[in-house]
């Protein structure tokens, strides 16, 4: 009887000590492998909503469309153009961006590329193009322009979270 319950005792201690690892390793994972790799593939793979959403930024700019940008970004977004901090889109388009739509006649951006990377319900992004705008004053700005995005998925769509922009002027 003592050996049968030392036996027992020893048993339970050997099961107790053996990591849980060890145990997932061996149990049949394969009905959620298909399920979680085509999940996984499907956000990787979709980036489309993203893209239209920068490519919609563009556009409300060269339109000068003040509203059409706001719906674009979330309400605490971080915009940092050429080397300053911004603050939210919306202390943006107030302070800085607001203001010199008024004084722009034309606003066209030429040869954009655009590539992004979906991480779940976030996506990271990064864009060049040349941009050209026309002054009421009759002044002409050609820049090169480059920008990294940051944007988040939730009910409402694409939304740019984060925005980073710099331009210098071309050089040949």
């Amino acid at each position: 009887m003592t050996k049968t319950l030392t036996r027992i005792a020893a048993t339970a201690l050997v099961a107790t000590l053996i990591p849980l690892p060890a145990f997932a390793q061996q149990m049949d994972h394969s009905s959620h492998a298909n399920h979680q790799m085509h999940a996984m593939d499907a956000s990787a793979d979709d980036v489309a909503g993203a893209e239209e959403t920068l490519k919609a930024y563009r556009t409300a700019l060269e339109a000068r469309d003040a509203q059409a940008m706001r719906a674009l970004f979330t309400e605490d977004s971080a915009i940092f153009e050429n080397g300053k901090a911004e603050g939210s889109f919306a202390n943006y388009m107030e302070h800085h961006l607001g203001p010199e739509l008024d004084a722009i006649v034309s606003f066209t951006f030429t040869d954009p590329t655009l590539t992004v990377t979906r991480m779940g319900h976030m996506a990271h992004a990064y864009e060049t193009y040349g941009y050209r705008i026309e002054l009421t004053d009759g002044r002409v700005i050609e820049r090169d322009g480059v920008a990294t995005s940051v944007l988040a998925h939730d009910a409402d769509g694409w939304r740019i979270v984060q925005y980073h922009s710099s331009s210098r002027a071309p050089r040949n």
